[in-house]
C-alpha cells in the first residue's frame, strides 16, 4: 500500500472572511504555516464566481511558484476550451524550465456553461467537450516531447508548431473528472495524474475500480498513474458538522481521529495525494489542528 502525501488548494475566489485587498497575504500565511507536511499547491480554474472578485488560475499559479520553490504546483483543473492547445502546450514548456520542473498541469473537459457564454467561448455538449479533452492532451504530449508539431485533429489543427526549448522534463499531465465511461477513460490513455472532486472515500474506490479497468483495456499501466483526490475538510477539537456548501459538495468533517480515519480509508482506497481546502480559511485553526495531530499519523 503506497503512502500519501497532501497538497493545499489555495484560495482563489475573495469570500467570507477573505477580502479582496487581504487574498494574496491570506494565501502567502497560509503556504507558510504548511511547511514539510505539504509538497504541492494547486490553483482552480475559473474567471467568475459566487458574483465576487476572483483571481486567474494561471496568472496566480506563475506569481506564488516563484515565491514558493519549496513546492510542485499544480492546476486542477485547466478547462481544455479556454487556451488553445499550442498557446498552453508553450505557456506550460516554459513555466517548467523557469520553475526548474515544478509544474503538474491539469486539464479538465470544464463544466461551467456561464463562464464559457461570459467570456465568448462557444459551450459544446459535453461529448465534444470530452473530445476537445483529449486532443488537447495529445498536442500537449506531442508538442513537449519534440518540435515542430503538425497535429491534424477534429476541432485542433497545428502546422510546424515549435514548443523549443522543450521542456526537460517535461510536465506530468493530470487530467481531472471522474465520468466512468469517457472522463476515466481518456486518463488512461494520457494521463500521469488523475483527480476527482468531492467524493467519499467509498465513491473514489468505485472511480479508482473503473479507471483501473480502462487501463486494462487500453494496454496502459495503472499503477502509473498517480491518483489524487480533491476533498474539503473542517476539523475542529469537537467534530462539529460543517456548514453546507454549494451543490452538496462532501465535507469530510470532524474531530483529528475521525478526520485522520477518513483519510486513512482514501489511502486504502488507493490514494497517493490528497488535495485539501479547509474551509475555515482564512482562520487557521484546522490547518493548525491537522498539521498537530493528523499529518504526523501520515
Amino acid at each position: 500500500m503506497s503512502d500519501i502525501t497532501f497538497g493545499w488548494i489555495t484560495q482563489m475566489v475573495a469570500r467570507g472572511e477573505s477580502r479582496m485587498d487581504t487574498l494574496l497575504d491570506d494565501n502567502r500565511a497560509f503556504i507558510e504555516r504548511l511547511g514539510s507536511a505539504f509538497n504541492t499547491l494547486w490553483f482552480d480554474d475559473h474567471f467568475h464566481k459566487d458574483n465576487a472578485p476572483i483571481l486567474e488560475s494561471w496568472t496566480a499559479l506563475t506569481y506564488l511558484a516563484a515565491s514558493y520553490p519549496q513546492y510542485h504546483f499544480g492546476t486542477s483543473v485547466l478547462a481544455a476550451g479556454f487556451r488553445g492547445p499550442g498557446l498552453l502546450a508553450k505557456m506550460s514548456a516554459a513555466l517548467q524550465l523557469l520553475s526548474g520542473g515544478r509544474l503538474i498541469l491539469g486539464i479538465g473537459a470544464g463544466w461551467m456553461g456561464s463562464e464559457y457564454q461570459a467570456y465568448g467561448y462557444p459551450f459544446p455538449p459535453a461529448r465534444e467537450r470530452l473530445d476537445q479533452l483529449e486532443e488537447l492532451a495529445q498536442v500537449l504530449k506531442l508538442m513537449w516531447r519534440g518540435s515542430p508539431v503538425t497535429f491534424a485533429g477534429e476541432h485542433y489543427q497545428l502546422k510546424e508548431a515549435e514548443c523549443e526549448p522543450l521542456p526537460d522534463p517535461p510536465p506530468q499531465l493530470l487530467i481531472g473528472g471522474g465520468g466512468e465511461k469517457r472522463t476515466l477513460q481518456i486518463v488512461a490513455r494520457h494521463a500521469d495524474w488523475m483527480n476527482v472532486t468531492f467524493h467519499t472515500p467509498e465513491q473514489y474506490a468505485r472511480k479508482l475500480e473503473v479507471l483501473r479497468e480502462h487501463c486494462e483495456r487500453e494496454g496502459s499501466e495503472y499503477e502509473s498513474i498517480t491518483k489524487s483526490a480533491w476533498v474539503y475538510i473542517y476539523l475542529t477539537e469537537q467534530g462539529e458538522a460543517a456548514a453546507p456548501i454549494s451543490g452538496d459538495r462532501y465535507v469530510l468533517a470532524g474531530n483529528p481521529d475521525q478526520v485522520a480515519g477518513a483519510l486513512e480509508e482514501f489511502r486504502r482506497a488507493g490514494a497517493q495525494h490528497l488535495m485539501l481546502r479547509f474551509v475555515d480559511f482564512p482562520r487557521m485553526d484546522g490547518l493548525d489542528l491537522f498539521l498537530k495531530e493528523v499529518a504526523p499519523r501520515f
